[in-house]
């Protein structure tokens, strides 16, 4: 058996990508690895809150390994830590990361020549070309994915997109330079539903901020549901 661990954005991609990996009879997924600024405790790109990383994590059956990160954050710091995850993995007898990318050849790149030598693959189960794409999202979505909007970047795709469902509707508004999956970073979005997950993970939508030049919409756990996340220190 392969002993896989996913790299997770709290998005779709991730979620699809576990879901694929599933479906492999010799591939075991171990766990889920997430890097959070550690001055809001959010998932990065995503903004997510850990709480509803760890809610995600606890639908998919799988824990949850945090890797938290100082913001700003340099690349030297960035690899140091994720060299320590990577080593912890080892330990741990971990055969493959596996990352959701699709077609972005530099960032596939980047985790190749990250991962050299650590004795652990990177393996990328949904790479595909960018004419591919628009066929991926609507696989997912007839898959019964469901996923919220939840960062924008207002130089590719307008604002009012924020909080938005990720669904056939929102596919067909999209601007002809937006690629349906989002892979150049116009959007991103947080998964809450799909075959990936054992129950549809609970949450609510917040208000939309604008930082650093970005909109995001905060996502929030109901009050009744609480879930306990480890201290990362125990984690890295």
């Amino acid at each position: 058996m392969k002993r896989v661990l996913l790299s997770w954005s709290s998005g779709k991609d991730s979620a699809w990508a576990l879901h694929i990996l599933r479906q492999q009879a010799d591939v075991d997924v171990v766990g889920l690895l997430t890097t959070f600024n550690e001055s809001n405790d959010r998932a990065a790109m995503h903004a997510i809150r850990h709480e509803l990383v760890q809610a995600q994590a606890e639908a998919a059956g799988l824990p949850l390994w945090p890797i938290p990160l100082p913001y700003p954050c340099s690349n030297e710091e960035y690899e140091a830590r994720m060299s320590a995850a990577l080593e912890r993995a080892r330990r741990e007898n971990v055969t493959q990361v596996a990352f959701g990318d699709l077609f972005l050849e530099e960032i596939r790149a980047y985790r190749e020549k990250m991962m050299a030598g650590s004795g652990i693959q990177p393996i990328f189960p949904l790479w595909c070309s960018p004419a591919e794409t628009p066929a991926l999202s609507r696989t997912m979505l007839q898959g019964g994915l469901r996923a919220v909007l939840v960062t924008i970047d207002p130089k590719q795709l307008a604002p009012n997109f924020a909080g938005r469902m990720y669904d056939a509707r929102l596919l067909a508004e999209l601007p002809e330079t937006v690629d349906p999956c989002g892979e150049r970073g116009e959007f991103h979005t947080f998964c809450f539903e799909g075959p990936m997950f054992r129950y549809p993970v609970p949450f609510k939508t917040g208000e939309v901020l604008q930082r650093d030049g970005f909109y995001f919409t905060d996502i929030l756990l109901p009050p009744e549901e609480h879930f306990s996340c480890p201290p990362t220190s125990n984690m890295a």
